[in-house]
């Protein structure tokens, strides 16, 4: 275990880097439990993460030391449970924000929180929000990132890295320091209540927003629009048929 720090910033102030884990939010969490003295913003590193996750239970896959694989941990307790989606959405166009300087407008976030180049993916996300008496006690925040590997398995047909694109192998530590600063930037945005801004510039970035694209809804394909986003976070979708919202797992986004 290495201890390091990013001058200036208190999302990476403290830097906890661990050889091997199962997963980065699962030690964070046993540490919480534990009564670990964390502070917000504590960022916790794996340079090989044997069981990391993604939404709805799906794996992340990482060769050891070639990709950034780590959790944050955040204190929202000004954010109401219901408000949670807000978070997301921070989160979500902090790391785009970093993506754009290398891709430019490629960078996207695909509905809810993943972040794609293109049509590929390129990074994983997975919240877990402790709540307490209404309100988000800690948030812990798992970010997976493709960096240098460029082997993947072959069921992962639709992923990418930055050493893919670019033909080129990244620090590690300088793009998770560019990382904790979009993320303080944007996590101040939202503690400031500029939650008008956040959203705009979230649904600016979705992928697919605002052009008809094939889906699977209602296990059927159909042709529909992205044009938004709820407060709590439903997809908002123009199909053939009418305006319709849907959570995760209810439509599925289609190559065709």
């Amino acid at each position: 275990m290495q201890n390091n720090t990013f001058l200036g910033l208190f999302v990476g102030h403290k830097i906890v880097t661990l050889s091997e884990v199962d997963s980065t939010n699962n030690f964070l969490k046993q540490s919480l439990s534990k009564s670990t003295p964390f502070s917000e913003g504590t960022v916790i590193m794996a340079e090989s993460q044997t069981a990391g996750r993604g939404q709805m239970q799906n794996a992340w896959v990482s060769e050891p030391g070639k990709n950034l694989t780590f959790s944050i941990l955040l204190m929202p307790r000004f954010l109401a449970i219901e408000k949670q989606f807000e978070l997301n959405k921070a989160i979500s166009v902090a790391l785009c924000d970093v993506l754009t300087k290398y891709f430019g407008t490629s960078a996207r976030i695909k509905w809810p929180n993943d972040s794609y180049i293109g049509t590929q993916k390129i990074a994983g996300m997975l919240i877990e929000n402790m709540v307490q008496a209404n309100q988000i006690k800690q948030a812990i925040i798992g970010i997976g990132l493709n960096v240098n590997q460029t082997n993947f398995p072959a069921s992962l047909q639709n992923v990418t890295s930055f050493k893919k694109i670019l033909h080129t192998d990244y620090d590690l530590h300088i793009l998770l320091a560019e990382i904790c600063k979009a993320i303080e930037v944007r996590y101040l945005q939202l503690k400031a209540g500029k939650l008008a801004e956040l959203h705009a510039d979230y649904v600016d970035k979705l992928y697919r927003v605002n052009e008809w694209h094939h889906f699977k809804i209602d296990d059927q394909i159909q042709r529909g629009k992205i044009f938004g986003v709820s407060p709590e976070g439903y997809l908002h979708v123009e199909t053939e048929n009418g305006f319709r919202q849907f959570g995760l797992k209810e439509i599925e986004f289609i190559t065709i």
